[in-house]
């Protein structure tokens, strides 16, 4: 049963790295840069779970605050750098 599990997080993490790469929008593919860190986390805690460490549960909790935090970080670089894109289209068009 264990097995299956991670199977599915490979197949869902090997989705999640195919939508990156051809997502349609750069939200399409931070969404799905999202999603790989979230099941990386799954993962890190059930590959613990197995071998019977906890302090894998400390490293998936750090990772999914590293994954949070760059997430946050990439979507505020994005909003910001849109509206200076638009401006200088604005002052090509003139």
């Amino acid at each position: 049963m264990l097995l299956a599990s991670i199977l599915a997080i490979f197949i869902i993490m090997f989705l999640a790295l195919l939508r990156a790469y051809i997502g349609p929008s750069l939200y399409d593919r931070i969404l799905a840069a999202n999603l790989f860190g979230t099941k990386t986390v799954l993962f890190i805690a059930v590959l613990g779970f197995l071998s019977g460490h906890s302090y894998f549960l400390d490293i998936a909790m750090l990772y999914a605050l590293l994954n949070f935090v760059s997430i946050v970080g990439v979507l505020r670089f994005v909003e910001y750098q849109q509206p200076a894109q638009k401006q200088e289209k604005d002052r090509e068009k003139q």
